[in-house]
């Protein structure tokens, strides 16, 4: 009867929160690379199956036109849209490996925050409505992961919730010898997972939702939360 009792209910077990930092951490970085060999894996397969005639080759894009300038040869012209080809298309590749981190993490994020949250609300009664479901991500998803409350809820009465939190701990060490936007935009990629954990614990709630990050000043955070008219 015992062992049936602690596998019903099994006991909690703590780690120390510094281990979530250091994880999280080396899991993007591990979905980095895993996504870098993924896109490399695709494209040259689509080369493959190009060269051998199978599907069409892609529409060349034109390049943006320069700047006209006084006494620019036609040499510097054809060199100067050479190099800002290169450098749209290595921009390119890396918006779209980091697209694709940002959607892994999500996913992760969207399966962690349903687990949680039918933890947490097994014994509790329906929320009587939305704004008493964003108010237990505020409290309780939030103290669960993050060690504290939500710093401001606003709404707008219409679906749309925003919740800020101005030492979000994810993104509190983030730096960049690059400088400041090279942070802010590194810290976006690290905003994904607990963007899909409020996603996943608002779907296991019942309430379809769609959660933006937004990171404009390092290490504040704000999630707008946007769900149905109908909830």
């Amino acid at each position: 009867m015992n062992s049936l009792t602690a596998l019903a209910d099994p006991p909690q077990r703590y780690i120390d929160s510094a281990a979530m930092d250091y994880f999280i951490i080396e899991m993007v970085n591990t979905l980095k690379i895993s996504a870098a060999v993924a896109t490399a894996r695709t494209k040259k397969l689509e080369q493959e199956m190009i060269e051998a005639g199978l599907v069409p080759p892609p529409a060349a894009i034109p390049p943006p036109l320069p700047l006209k300038k006084e006494k620019e040869s036609a040499r510097d012209s054809v060199t100067s849209l050479a190099s800002r080809s290169g450098s749209a298309t290595g921009k390119a590749t890396l918006d779209e490996d980091e697209e694709i981190v940002r959607t892994r993490l999500e996913n992760i994020g969207v399966h962690v925050g349903a687990n949680i949250t039918e933890k947490l609300c097994r014994d509790r009664g329906m929320f009587a409505d939305t704004l008493d479901a964003i108010k237990f991500i505020c409290k309780d998803i939030w103290a669960m992961f993050w060690d504290k409350q939500v710093d401001n809820l606003r709404t707008n009465h219409r679906g749309i919730y925003v919740l800020q939190d101005n030492q979000f701990k994810p993104i509190t060490r983030l730096s960049s010898w690059e400088g400041r936007a090279e942070a802010i935009r590194r810290a976006k990629i690290y905003s994904a997972m607990p963007a899909g954990i409020i996603k996943g614990a608002l779907s296991r709630l019942g309430y379809n939702s769609t959660v933006a990050p937004e990171i404009t000043s390092l290490p504040q955070c704000t999630f707008q939360v946007k769900l149905p008219k109908s909830t």
